[in-house]
C-alpha cells in the first residue's frame, strides 16, 4: 500500500547573514512520494560552512528515506543513455538491504534493524529491456509490525541495534528481529534471504514472493561430522545461560552468518555458522557446513576457539577456511542497559583492543590438512585491523612444498569501529549523523582494502605474515571488494571496489560515489564516478567472456536530490575511459529505494 503524499521543501537560504537551523534540530520524514525542492547550492558555487554542512546532512538522510510501495508485476525500465548490450548475458540482477526505518508511530530503527527489501532487475541483452521488480521479505516480524489491510507499521521488535519509542520496556524481550536485508543467494535453483542471525528465507524468484524459512545448516544427510576442541567447563557455563538467551531473549541457538561462500570448483555451498550463547563466553564455537546442489550437506565441522570473536566475512582455500578474528568484550554497564532494555543490545559488546596484532585462524578444511602447526594458534597478524569483507583468497604452492596464501579484503581500525554508531545511527534521536562516517583522518581508520599474505613451509608451520594495502598508491576509503568470480580462488589481477574521491568537504569518505578498479600486477587504478551529490552501493561483476576483465559491472546511483535511483551498466574493460557507462536505467520514481547491502547476480540458467 503506497503511503500518504505529501509536500517537503526544506530551503535553505544562500545569504550568509540568515541564520540556518542546527540540524540535529530539523526533522526528517520517514518517507517521500512526491517530487521534492531542496534550495541548497551546489557544490561547484562558492557555500558556506554551515551550508556544506546542511547539504551534506540531508543528502546523507535522503539515502536512507523509506519506502514503502512494492511492486505486483514487473515494470520495464527507461533507458535514458546508451543501450543494453546484445551480448548481455540473460538472468537477474538481486540487491537487499533495509527498506523501512521509520513506523508510524514514532520509532526509528537501526539500518541493520530495517526490514529487507528486496529489489530484482532482470536483463534481457536480446530484447535491450530490463524490468524492475521491489517487494517486502515477509519474516515473522515484518508480519507482525505491518498491517497489510490498513498499510500501518508498528515496530515491536527492537533489534540488536535500535531502540523503540511508545513501545512497553518492561516484558518487552523481542530483540531478535530477523528482517533478512543483509545479502542475497541463488543456489540449487532456490532465491534466499539472509540476516546475520537467524535462517533464512526462501523467496519465489520470478514474483518475489516470501515462500517462509528454510533450514540450511541442519540439511539432509550429514555424511561427514567432525567436532574438535571443546571445553567442559564452559560447556556447562553455556548451559546455564542457554535458558536466558534462548528462552527469554529468544536467541536462536545458532547465529548463521549470512556471508556465504560457493566453491565453483567443487559445486559447493559454504555456510558458517557460531553459538549464541558465545557472546558472554571467553571462546567462540564456529561450525562449518558444506553443501551440495541439492542441498545435502557433504561435510560439518565445528571448531571451538579459545578467545572471543566476532566473524562478520571469511575465506577459504581448497584447504583451510580462514578466519579473521575480530576481537570483541563483554562490556558489563553496557550489557546491564541493554538487558534492561534502555540502551540497544549491542551495546553488550564493544571492541577489544587491548592487543596490537590481530590473530587469523587457518582451519583445516579436511582431514589431510590437519598435520603441521596447531590450528588453535592464530597466526597474528601486525596490525590491528577489523576486517568487513573479503574479496578474494588463494594459495600458490612451490616445488619444494612451501606455500603462500593471499587474502583481498576490506578493514579497517578497532579505533573507528563501534558498533552502536555504524552508519551514524543516534538511538536516541533516531537521526543519523554523517560525521561518523567521515571523521578526520578517515583515510587511515575507515575501511580500505589490504592484502593479507601467509607464508608456509612445507609442514605448515608460519614462516611469515603482513599486511599491506591492496595498492600503496591509493588512500582513500573503500569497501565491498568483487572480483570475476571464475577466477575466485586463483592469482587474480583485478578488483573492484566502491570508493568516494573525496571531492565534499562534508562527506569525503562516505557515501561511495565511484567504483574503482585495481590492477594487482602493475598496481594500477582506474575509476569511474556518479558526479556531484549522487552515490553509489556494492559493485557486482557479471562475466562474459575468457578474459578476467571481460563482462560488466552492475551499480546503483543514487540521484538523492531527485529522489531517483538508477541501475548503471559498465564495461569492466573501459573503467576509467570516457565511455565507460554502457546503459543507464531509470527506476520510477515512485519506487525510489534506500541504499542497499549486498547483491547477487543469477544467470538465466539459475532461475529455473
Amino acid at each position: 500500500m503506497q503511503a500518504k503524499a505529501f509536500n517537503f521543501t526544506p530551503l535553505i537560504p544562500s545569504s550568509p547573514a540568515v541564520k540556518l537551523p542546527p540540524v540535529r534540530a530539523i526533522s526528517f520524514p520517514d518517507h517521500i512520494t512526491r517530487d521534492i525542492s531542496i534550495a541548497i547550492p551546489n557544490q561547484e558555487l562558492t557555500t558556506s560552512v554551515e551550508e556544506e554542512k546542511i547539504a551534506a546532512y540531508w543528502d546523507y538522510q535522503f539515502l536512507f528515506v523509506s519506502q514503502r510501495s512494492e511492486t505486483i508485476n514487473p515494470i520495464t525500465l527507461h533507458v535514458i543513455e546508451g543501450s543494453i548490450p546484445s551480448d548481455f548475458p540473460l538472468g537477474t540482477y538481486y540487491l537487499t538491504g533495509p527498506g523501512l526505518f521509520k513506523d508510524d508511530h514514532g520509532s526509528t530503527v537501526h539500518p541493520l534493524d530495517g526490514h529487507g527489501y528486496l529489489r530484482a532487475f532482470t536483463i534481457d541483452g536480446v530484447k535491450g529491456e530490463v524490468t524492475f521488480m521491489a517487494k517486502y521479505i515477509e519474516t515473522a516480524a515484518q508480519v507482525e509490525e505491518h498491517n497489510r489491510e490498513t498499510g500501518e507499521w508498528r515496530f515491536t521488535h527492537r533489534g540488536p541495534f535500535s531502540v523503540l519509542k511508545n513501545v512497553e520496556k518492561v516484558g518487552n524481550t523481542k530483540v531478535m528481529k530477523n528482517v533478512a536485508n543483509t545479502s542475497v543467494l541463488r543456489w540449487g535453483g532456490r532465491l534466499f534471504c539472509l540476516w546475520e542471525g537467524g535462517e533464512p528465507y526462501e523467496i519465489d524468484s520470478r514474483s518475489l514472493d516470501t515462500i517462509g524459512k528454510f533450514d540450511l545448516i541442519n540439511g539432509v544427510d550429514g555424511s561427514s561430522t567432525r567436532m574438535v576442541g571443546g571445553d567442559d567447563i564452559l560447556d556447562l557455563a553455556a548451559s546455564i545461560l542457554k535458558p536466558i538467551l534462548y528462552g527469554v531473549f529468544k536467541m536462536p541457538p545458532k547465529r548463521l552468518l549470512s556471508h556465504y561462500k560457493i566453491d565453483t570448483s567443487r559445486n559447493r555451498l559454504l555456510m558458517m555458522s557460531c553459538n549464541a550463547g558465545d557472546m558472554l563466553l571467553p571462546r567462540s564455537n564456529f561450525t562449518f557446513h558444506e553443501l551440495d546442489s541439492n542441498f545435502k550437506i557433504l561435510q560439518k565441522q565445528e571448531f571451538t576457539i579459545p578467545e572471543h570473536l566476532m566473524i562478520h566475512d571469511w575465506a577459504f582455500t581448497d584447504s583451510h577456511y580462514i578466519l579473521f578474528g575480530n576481537r570483541i568484550k563483554l562490556d558489563i554497564p553496557g550489557s546491564m542497559t541493554a538487558v534492561c532494555r534502555f540502551t540497544p543490545m549491542i551495546t553488550a559488546l564493544s571492541v577489544n583492543p587491548s592487543k596490537s596484532t590481530s590473530p587469523i585462524y587457518l582451519l583445516p578444511r579436511f582431514p589431510e590438512h590437519e598435520r603441521g602447526r596447531d590450528w588453535k594458534v592464530p597466526i597474528e597478524a601486525p596490525s590491528q585491523m577489523w576486517v568487513l569483507h573479503v574479496g578474494n583468497a588463494f594459495k600458490e604452492t612451490d616445488h619444494n612444498g612451501n606455500t603462500q596464501i593471499r587474502i583481498q579484503a576490506s578493514g579497517c581500525s578497532y579505533k573507528w569501529f563501534n558498533f552502536q554508531k555504524m552508519f551514524g545511527y543516534d538511538w536516541q534521536s533516531g537521526k543519523l549523523d554523517p560525521s561518523m562516517m567521515n571523521v578526520k583522518g578517515g583515510d587511515k581508520l575507515l575501511p580500505h582494502l589490504i592484502q593479507v599474505s601467509i607464508n608456509l613451509d612445507a609442514s605448515g608451520n608460519c614462516e611469515d605474515c603482513h599486511v599491506n594495502p591492496l595498492n600503496d598508491q591509493w588512500s582513500k576509503a573503500t569497501d565491498f571488494p568483487v572480483i570475476n568470480n571464475d577466477f575466485g580462488g586463483r592469482n587474480n589481477k583485478y578488483v573492484y571496489a566502491a570508493t568516494s574521491l573525496g571531492s565534499r568537504r562534508e562527506l569525503p569518505h562516505f557515501p561511495f560515489d565511484t567504483v574503482v578498479k585495481f590492477n594487482t600486477v602493475n598496481n594500477s587504478t582506474q575509476t569511474w564516478s556518479v558526479g556531484n551529490r549522487r552515490f553509489i552501493g556494492e559493485p557486482i561483476f557479471v562475466s562474459n567472456g575468457c578474459d578476467e576483465d571481460d563482462g560488466y559491472l552492475l551499480v546503483v546511483e543514487y540521484a538523492v536530490t531527485k529522489q531517483m535511483c538508477y541501475l548503471v551498466i559498465l564495461d569492466a574493460k573501459k573503467v576509467g575511459e570516457p565511455n565507460a557507462v554502457v546503459a543507464r536505467l531509470e527506476v520510477p520514481k515512485y519506487l525510489n529505494f534506500p541504499l542497499g547491502f549486498h547483491g547477487f547476480w543469477a544467470p538465466m540458467d539459475f532461475r529455473k
